[in-house]
């Protein structure tokens, strides 16, 4: 259960201090760039990253899943239920960032269509935020929700 602890915390931690990483450092110094610029490095980037994110998602959802077996039917704490119920929710909203409104950045930044791909950057800006209002809910549940059990 050690490998699999190791594996969660590890694709947790690609995925939550990615999305605060860009969320709190990056897109914010950003704003300086003109629209053409800042909508074609955050398509390369995001492309970049969503592959880490992916990852990420079949290491916490495997070890996840894994975990909560090994603890056998009827003994799944409620706070590890909590976590998965977030966790599936953040996999969810992550797959229709990926698959929708970085679909519509990357083909509007590809025909130069600034203001589409900006519109679908503030969403994905949007849902990147919640996502890491819940990971950083989950994180918190994860290390405090065995004190409380």
């Amino acid at each position: 259960m050690l490998i699999a602890t190791f594996l969660h915390l590890l694709g947790a931690t690609i995925w939550v201090g990615g999305m605060f990483f860009a969320h709190m450092a990056l897109r914010p110094a950003l704003v300086e760039l003109q629209a053409p610029q800042r909508l074609r490095l955050m398509a390369a980037v995001l492309a970049r990253f969503f592959v880490w994110v992916w990852v990420a998602v079949a290491l916490v959802l495997g070890s996840g899943l894994h975990m909560m077996f090994k603890m056998g039917a009827g003994h799944v704490p409620p706070y590890v239920h909590a976590m998965a119920g977030i966790g599936l929710a953040m996999m969810l909203i992550f797959a229709h960032v990926f698959f929708a409104p970085f679909g519509r950045l990357r083909r509007a930044s590809a025909q130069q269509d600034w203001d589409r791909a900006a519109r679908a950057l503030l969403q994905i800006r949007t849902l990147v935020g919640l996502n890491l209002v819940l990971g950083l809910l989950t994180l918190a549940i994860g290390a405090l929700g065995p004190l409380m059990a």
